[in-house]
């Protein structure tokens, strides 16, 4: 492979030519010359080969330096006319700073954008300006930027105030505008001018030539080489896999190699993948070619020389030049920007700039990205420039009106065509520029006025949709994978009209208005292809066949629903506009309406003595569409006619006479009766596609301009109409005319239809009729629609989603429509209808209805869906159970209608609707065979309600001599004509509040009873009928309720009179629950002795109480007594190695096979650590059970390729009970029993020990088997977890990793217990105190199932540590042993030498012994490692520590006059007693967990909290003196000759910034290690030790243990023994790994105001550090339960077990 080869020396006889070049002669000879285009272009041919591209591997150092010096350097000379150091620091010098900041953003970098001030979302500000700004104590929105984007801090047009921050605030004497060429002299604008005209048209030539073997004119080399390239481009298409598997078999390089290839193509756009001869270069392209052809286009290969490619190089470091130059003065940038839009001999459309533009599409995407930035830092950071490139850009995107005339209508727009076929991303793409230009609201206006810009934008929109059907209308059916591609190419179109239209003028200019209504004119034109697209006709008999298409559709319906808003916006602006768009919009409705009225029948209907004349049409038969934008447009622009008072001020110039209501509302009728139809069962043959398409049309995305819009048509229609007209055609429409309008349908429907199926639907369909109705009576909170402001809307949507429940802010947010500008609007008005609660360590915060609100609640609020009603029905009901409320759930008070709308109360008394009421009241009174429902009664008890509440208020609003035409109560209370002589509505509900089977209904009648009673009467005779009748129910109602109070006194005297006679009895029994549960207390604490103070190691312990430990086993619910000679028992446990300790994470891991494990060095650096879940069984019932898992495991391998949660080739199992994730088992084992045979003796007995010899006899072990084997069987799997190694039971280091493996688990419980901050005993859980005591048990017997010689050298060993022995070699210096796990080895491998031990010394006196010597060792660490005292106030302590202090002074000297001066003189006793004091305590508490589990003797109640004098008790109870150096003094001739930062401080996860945008910031300015300065795209932070890793990326992959791992994946076994805690920075979400095929995500410690977590950064409010949450996973890490969470998360969420987790 070419790149092996070394780097290439630069030839000798060049670098002399290099050394003899001038750059000052240079540029003097180019300024006497005349043709100085010709002599530049010479100098380049001549040097650029000889810098660029000599060979395979670029060396971008040595090029820089050499085109600096050759190349660049001569052009400086030539532009300043004098050495460029001083000539551009004066330049530099007068410069006005611009008031633009024009900051570049970086991929990643945090972006802010004020929700209070930004003109558009697009207007973002960079971290140094926004810290700046005064929007940093608004609303703001926090992003990271895809980069590419720049800073508008200094634009005015971008901020409606705040434009500066504290930087780029112009001065008060700049203010008039110079021109910036005003500094410079002619000469010098002449100059440079010529340079830029040069460099710039270069550039251009060659990023534009694409020819691969010739240069363009003039650029010819002087000699020319057989040296090829073999350039490989990106391309979208193609997978990171693909090309590293082509590479390999191409140019025959490693694996490594080509994923480098791979990366540097996708970050540049190409790289060249082999030089040499042009047929070796040939060569690989067509293997390239060959391999990637198959499925897809190949990818792109060209051969080009190697000169081509050096100028290509060249040109880019060119840009990049003339970028840098023009950053010293606004005068060059001027100038450079006068070179580029100069036009070009060829005309239209030839300037640079143009060239540039439309040769985008052919470049490769590092060419791109510097042009583009090129133009940023030139063309839009200058007005008057910006200005002329808009329009130039403008042209150049879309095709010039003057052309679409002369040629056909389908002249592709020449910018945006490139695009659609081009595949790389939009932000590639230099189309991605309109947002800069369009989004400033001048430029905007300037653009639609003099470019036409909107209508040539929609019609090249247009254009590109071609099918339609015969009408004309889009069809989408038959789009192949490529038209969706560009389809979804042409949407970027819609974004950009809505760049155009984000801002509304404030006034209108003539041309404007023009320009907008012929926009508007090709929008409508648009509106009628969609109008009707994608019908559907419902499927009888069989299932459909196929699913029609019908994403696309609603696709584009959501991109242009903000688009039909802010048309509406701009109409509201100018009345003028608003009445030609009205006028336009019905014409094309009325034009839609000519070619859909083909084959429909006129018919009349009439019903209750009314009739009216329309068209016979079934939805269930014919054709219909969901799709109405022009009547939905008619809709939104009728509303404001009403909102702006324009139909009540000019109706002369308004069409509304020429208005057909019935032509109004007959589509958007048949969409509702649709979406009542699908709900009543009767499209299910139609499948999904339909079903989703309802669903979308309700959906918050969609409804604004869909549902909401179809539901006002009808209202404007409605109000238009004769009530009476328009329920008639509404029964017609829903296929429910016959059963309502037969003269006696009050009975004939109950004996009519008997097919179930039919009569369900039906009763659906009149229900879903019924809440139409409702809704059109009832929704009038649009402003326009009801006498309203326009935030009454949201609260109204507010107060009906906090009805369902209490919901977080983004819930809230996700319920409620967005504007173009993603607000909702919710911030305004959200604390008048709501309170937040905050959240805790878990959940999230939570906004509450006010009680106050809930009066506003509508049970059949027109935004609910059916799950939703439910939801709220129960909660409002429970709601006022709760406060002893009635629960009738009335309709609520409304607004009163707008003029235009204010018939629509109407609806409510007129005939056919009470008609409607009657009957289904008459159904409810004589229930029979199911023909009616509920729900359809409670709608009309509902409606009922309405209209009273209705005709309340305008009595209220009515002045005394107004007389009110609204009269429901006389409607309701007259019964029906002469020949039926049918009941009253009113009549009809007195009867039904005595019905048995209404009990729910009871209390919404009982309250319009009361209603009705309430307003005033028309005196009729029924009234006085009626009146009669209720004062006779009232009386009997009375009578009752006193009777019921008088039972209720006498049974609760009857109470009292009980309780009063047995008074001594209540109190005798109360008394004893107290006693009994104070003994229990107590009794838990008790010593067994009385007095005798509580000891856990020694010849003086206490002797724990002799109990029978009995447990049931979770597999076979057996109980079982656990002794030694019994069946074992055993915990399911988990071994890991561990790190959370560690003091130094920078120690190289150890070589397995060597190492030995018998001193842990201090620092802790790798440990092993024990956990259990504290579940038991019996050994073999665990061993069956792993068994079935280790079978069933093979069958599903077999059947699929995932990994589980749990690897069963390593041992690993879920626990059968909690499914804990487990990898072996501890047996359990029963307590020592310790003897006390001998007084406590010397420590001479002690050392004597070390010279006993050992007979080798036959022990007695008194363990049965299946103890012994799962001895072993945990033994070896925390020998083979701790030392990663394979499981070998016959290794002498077993036993040592169990001590360990006990040591370290009491050490980080230890700390665990400190950094919460809770007492010794008593607070932890069974399961970590199971554990322990299990483990320290395992420990003293472990020894029985190894070798005994090899434990006896061990033990010999570890003594030898502190007492030297010269049989023992290497024994390891005193300051490299942790004397915690020496003292937990050395008295757990006693064992073994005890049990041939002859000198008759007791267990528990060595233990003490070994204790004592332990503790003055570990004493003696701390005072050779103290630091030099820190200078504090001269404490003086009482007597009680003098002695402690004389004490460790003469301990001290001791050590000085051993080591000589190495130890520094110490004046305070004081300071070293505390530094041993602090230092020690972890020790000894660890060896109180220690032999309190181990000998199982009780803990003494003080160490069970946290209080003053826990030293001494703690002394006590390890039988050692409160002043520990009695140890050593009362031993001193012995301990004379034997003779670490303590105490270690507990490891806690590193500190992370309170504000989330540091980090972000901190992560955008991260490099990949790997590649070159490349931004990492996924930075991630090591939450343990703080390092940054460049994660989930080719670049940063290492090979552990053969196999090919992400950088986060080789970090954990580096830093966290394969364990590791990551914060994703770009997404926050925190990262848990565990070994390689294990992961999951974690909710980040960071909230919003709110008290949301927001992953993925989609809502962008500002996020800060929530210490709580923080601590919770520090605990989870301290804990060791990292790995457990992994289990049950991926338990729970399987979709976690597929991710490639070793590749992050």
């Amino acid at each position: 492979m070419a790149a092996a080869e070394s780097d290439r020396e630069v030839p000798s006889a060049l670098c002399t030519e290099f050394l003899n070049f001038s750059a000052k002669d240079t540029a003097s000879k180019w300024l006497q010359v005349t043709d100085l285009y010709k002599e530049v272009y010479q100098h380049l041919a001549r040097y650029v080969p000889k810098i660029y591209c000599l060979g395979p591997n670029l060396n971008p150092q040595s090029e820089d330096l050499l085109a600096q010096l050759l190349l660049q350097a001569p052009l400086e000379w030539y532009l300043c006319g004098e050495d460029p150091s001083t000539g551009l620091a004066k330049l530099e010098q007068n410069n006005q700073p611009s008031q633009l900041c024009g900051h570049v953003f970086r991929v990643g970098e945090p972006t802010y954008s004020c929700r209070e001030c930004a003109a558009d979302p697009t207007c973002v500000l960079c971290m140094q300006c926004f810290l700046g700004s005064v929007h940093k104590e608004h609303r703001y929105r926090m992003t990271t930027s895809g980069g590419g984007g720049f800073c508008d801090c200094g634009d005015t047009e971008a901020w409606k105030k705040g434009p500066y921050c504290q930087k780029h605030e112009p001065n008060i004497s700049d203010s008039c505008q110079e021109d910036p060429l005003a500094h410079l002299s002619t000469d010098m604008i002449a100059r440079c001018y010529n340079v830029f005209a040069i460099v710039l048209k270069y550039a251009v030539d060659m990023l534009t030539w694409d020819k691969e073997d010739e240069l363009p004119p003039g650029l010819e080399p002087p000699d020319r080489g057989d040296t090829y390239y073999c350039m490989l481009f990106n391309d979208e298409v193609h997978t990171y896999e693909q090309v590293i598997y082509t590479l390999q078999k191409a140019v025959n390089c490693t694996q490594k190699e080509a994923v480098s290839f791979a990366t540097t193509v996708d970050r540049d756009g190409r790289k060249s993948v082999r030089f040499g001869d042009f047929a070796f270069c040939e060569q690989a392209k067509s293997v390239i070619v060959r391999n990637t052809s198959r499925q897809s286009k190949p990818l792109r290969v060209q051969v080009m020389h190697s000169s081509v490619v050096a100028h290509q190089c060249f040109a880019l470091k060119a840009l990049h030049w003339l970028g840098h130059v023009i950053g010293y003065s606004d005068a060059l940038r001027r100038i450079l920007c006068q070179v580029g839009l100069e036009r070009g001999p060829e005309g239209e459309n030839s300037s640079l700039v143009d060239t540039l533009m439309l040769c985008d599409s052919k470049m490769w995407k590092g060419a791109r990205n510097v042009y583009h930035q090129l133009f940023m830092s030139s063309l839009l950071m200058d007005l008057k420039y910006k200005k002329l490139f808009a329009i130039q850009f403008a042209k150049v995107i879309t095709p010039t009106p003057r052309l679409t005339t002369h040629l056909s209508t389908h002249t592709p727009s020449l910018l945006l065509f490139d695009y659609v076929k081009d595949d790389h991303d939009r932000e590639f793409s230099v189309t991605d520029l309109s947002v800069q230009m369009f989004t400033v609201p001048s430029l905007a206006r300037m653009l639609i006025t003099e470019e036409n810009l909107m209508t040539t934008i929609i019609r090249t929109f247009v254009d590109h949709l071609r099918h339609r059907d015969l009408q004309g209308r889009f069809q989408f059916e038959r789009y192949t994978a490529q038209q969706a591609f560009k389809f979804r190419r042409v949407q970027s179109l819609i974004g950009d009209l809505k760049y155009v239209l984000i801002s509304r003028p404030t006034e209108w200019s003539d041309q404007l208005r023009e320009k907008f209504l012929e926009g508007l004119d090709t929008f409508l034109e648009l509106f009628k292809c969609m109008q009707g697209m994608d019908p559907v006709v419902r499927q009888v008999g069989q299932h459909i066949e196929m699913e029609p298409e019908w994403e696309a559709a609603f696709t584009l319906q959501m991109k242009l629903t903000h688009i039909i808003s802010m048309m509406q916006e701009w109409c509201a602006t100018d009345e003028r506009v608003l009445i030609e768009a009205y006028k336009k919009c019905l014409t094309a409705l009325t034009h839609c309406h000519s070619g859909f009225t083909d084959g429909e029948q006129p018919i009349t209907l009439s019903m209750c003595g009314h009739s009216v004349d329309t068209i016979r049409y079934c939805v269930s038969q014919e054709k219909v569409s969901i799709h109405l934008p022009v009547s939905r447009l008619l809709a939104g622009l009728h509303v404001l006619l009403s909102k702006m008072e324009v139909a009540y001020r000019f109706p002369e110039q308004l069409p509304l006479s020429e208005l057909s209501p019935p032509m109004l509302i007959e589509h958007p009728l048949r969409c509702l009766v649709l979406c009542a139809q699908v709900h009543a069962g009767m499209w299910r043959r139609n499948g999904f596609s339909l079903v989703n398409q309802i669903y979308y049309y309700h959906n918050v995305k969609c409804r604004v301009e869909m549902f909401d819009k179809d539901l006002i048509m009808l209202q404007a229609g409605a109000s238009m109409m004769d009530p009476n007209h328009f329920l008639m055609i509404v029964l017609s429409r829903f296929e429910l005319y016959h059963i309502f309008s037969s003269a006696d349908c009050r009975k004939s429907y109950n004996r009519e239809n008997t097919n179930k199926d039919v009569v369900q639907q039906n009763n659906t369909l009149i229900e879903e009729m019924l809440h139409l109705i409702m809704m059109v009576v009832g929704e009038r909170f649009e402003a326009g629609v009801g006498q309203v402001e326009g935030c009454d809307e949201i609260k109204r949507e507010i107060i009906h989603q906090l009805c369902i429940r209490p919901m977080a802010h983004s819930e809230l947010v996700k319920a409620l429509p967005e504007n173009e500008n993603k607000e909702t609007g919710m911030e305004r008005v959200i604390d008048c209808v709501a309170s937040f609660k905050k959240p805790g360590v878990t959940g999230r915060g939570l906004y509450e209805l006010r009680p106050e609100c809930a009066k506003q609640f509508n049970l059949y609020f027109h935004h609910y869906s059916r799950a939703d009603q439910s939801k709220a029905e129960e909660a409002q009901r429970k709601l006022k159970r709760q406060n002893g409320e009635d629960m009738a759930l009335p309709p609520p008070m409304l607004p009163p209608f707008s003029p235009l709308f204010a018939s629509l109360v109407n609806i409510l008394q007129c005939d056919v609707l009470l008609g409607m009421l009657g009957a289904v009241l008459q159904w409810a009174v004589e229930p029979s065979g199911g023909h009616w429902s509920e729900s359809m009664l409670q709608r009309v008890l509902h409606l009922i309600g309405m209209g009273l509440l209705e005709e309340q208020q305008q009595l209220k609003n009515s002045s005394e001599d107004h007389d009110v035409s609204f009269n429901f109560t006389l409607k309701i209370s007259r019964p029906g004509e002469a020949p039926s002589n049918t009941a009253s509505v009113l009549a009809l509900l007195e009867n039904l509040q005595n019905a048995p089977h209404l009990e729910v209904h009871k209390d919404m009648i009982r309250w319009i009873l009361k209603v009705e009673d309430t307003l005033p009467k028309c005196f009729s005779w029924f009234t006085m009928v009626c009146d009669k009748d209720k004062a006779e129910r009232k009386r009997k109602a009375e009578m009752a309720r006193l009777r019921r109070e008088k039972i209720m006194a006498q049974m609760s005297e009857m109470q009292r009179h009980f309780i009063n006679e047995n008074k001594e009895l209540f109190k005798q029994s109360l008394e004893e629950l107290y006693a009994s549960a104070s003994t229990s207390t107590s009794l838990e604490h008790s010593p067994t002795s009385s007095d005798a103070a509580l000891v856990c190691v020694g010849p003086r312990r206490s002797r724990p109480r002799e109990k029978r430990q009995v447990v049931t086993c979770i597999l076979c619910q057996e109980e079982q007594e656990i002794r030694a000679d019994s069946k074992a028992m055993v915990l399911a446990a988990f071994v890991q190695r561990s790190t959370v300790m560690s003091k130094n994470r920078k120690r190289p891991p150890h070589d397995p096979e060597h190492y030995d494990p018998l001193f842990m060095h201090p620092d802790l650096s790798f440990g092993t650590h024990t956990g259990s879940c504290g579940h038991i069984m019996h050994s073999h019932c665990w061993q069956r059970y792993f068994e079935a898992v280790q079978a069933k495991e093979q069958r599903r391998q077999q059947r699929l390729r995932v990994h589980t949660s749990y690897d069963v080739g390593n041992g690993e199992f879920l626990c059968p009970l909690c499914e804990c994730l487990s990898n072996t088992v501890i047996p359990l084992l029963p307590g020592t029993k310790g003897s006390n045979r001998y007084p406590i003796t010397h420590y001479h007995n002690n050392i004597c020990l070390l010279s006993v010899t050992f007979t080798q006899s036959d022990l007695v072990i008194p363990y049965s088997s299946t103890i012994k084997e799962m001895l072993t069987t945990f033994g070896t799997a925390t020998y083979k977890v701790g030392l990663k190694v394979h499981p070998n039971e016959q290794d002498p280091r077993v036993p040592i990793m169990c001590w360990g493996s006990c040591a370290y688990t009491i050490q980080s419980i230890e700390r665990l217990l400190v950094d919460e901050e809770k007492p010794l005993f008593g607070s932890l859980p069974c399961r970590q105190d199971d554990c322990l005591s299990s483990l320290a048990r395992f420990g003293s017997a472990c020894w029985t199932a190894a070798s005994q010689p090899s434990v006896q050298g061990h033990y010999i060993r570890l003594v030898a540590a502190l007492i030297p022995d010269p049989q023992v070699e290497t024994s390891p210096c005193i300051l490299d042993i942790d004397m915690l796990h020496l003292l937990v080895s050395v008295v757990l491998s006693y064992g073994s030498v005890h049990s041939q031990d002859s000198s008759g010394l007791s267990v528990d006196a060595v233990q003490l012994h070994f204790f004592h010597l332990i503790t003055v060792a570990h004493m003696v660490q701390m005072l050779l490692t103290s630091g030099p005292e820190e200078v504090t106030m001269e404490q003086e302590s009482g007597g009680a520590e003098r002695e402690e202090e004389e004490d460790i002074c003469a301990l001290y000297n001791t050590l000085r006059t051993h080591l000589g001066s190495s130890l520094p003189e110490v004046a305070s006793g004081w300071h070293l007693w505390r530094c041993v004091k602090t230092g020690i305590l972890p020790y000894l508490r660890g060896a109180a967990l220690f032999f309190h589990h181990l000998n199982g003797v009780p803990t003494p109640p003080e160490l069970h909290a946290i209080c003053p004098g826990q030293w001494e008790v703690l002394c006590g109870y390890l039988s050692l003196p409160s002043n520990l150096l009695q140890l050593y003094h009362s031993q001193k001739e012995l301990l004379e000759p034997l003779l670490y930062g303590f105490p270690r401080e507990s490891n806690s996860l590193i500190d992370l910034p309170d504000d989330y945008s540091a980090l972000i910031n901190q992560a955008s300015s991260f490099t990949c290690p790997k590649s070159g300065g490349d931004k990492s795209r996924a930075p991630t932070l090591c939450l343990v030790c703080g390092s940054m890793l460049c994660s989930q990326s080719y670049c940063c992959q290492t090979e552990l243990d053969g196999e090919d791992v992400g950088a986060c994946t080789a970090h954990t076994f580096a830093c966290g023994a394969g364990v590791g805690i990551f914060l994703r920075v770009r997404e926050s979400q925190v990262l848990f790994l565990s070994g390689k095929t294990k992961g999951c995500f974690y909710a980040p410690p960071y909230l919003d105001d709110y008290g949301e977590t927001d992953q993925g950064l989609r809502r962008g409010n500002p996020l800060h550090l929530c210490r709580q949450r923080y601590r919770k996973i520090q605990k989870l890490w301290r804990q060791h339960s990292v790995t457990e969470e992994i289990g049950h998360a991926q338990e729970a969420n399987q979709t976690l077990v597929g991710i490639d987790w070793q590749h992050l």
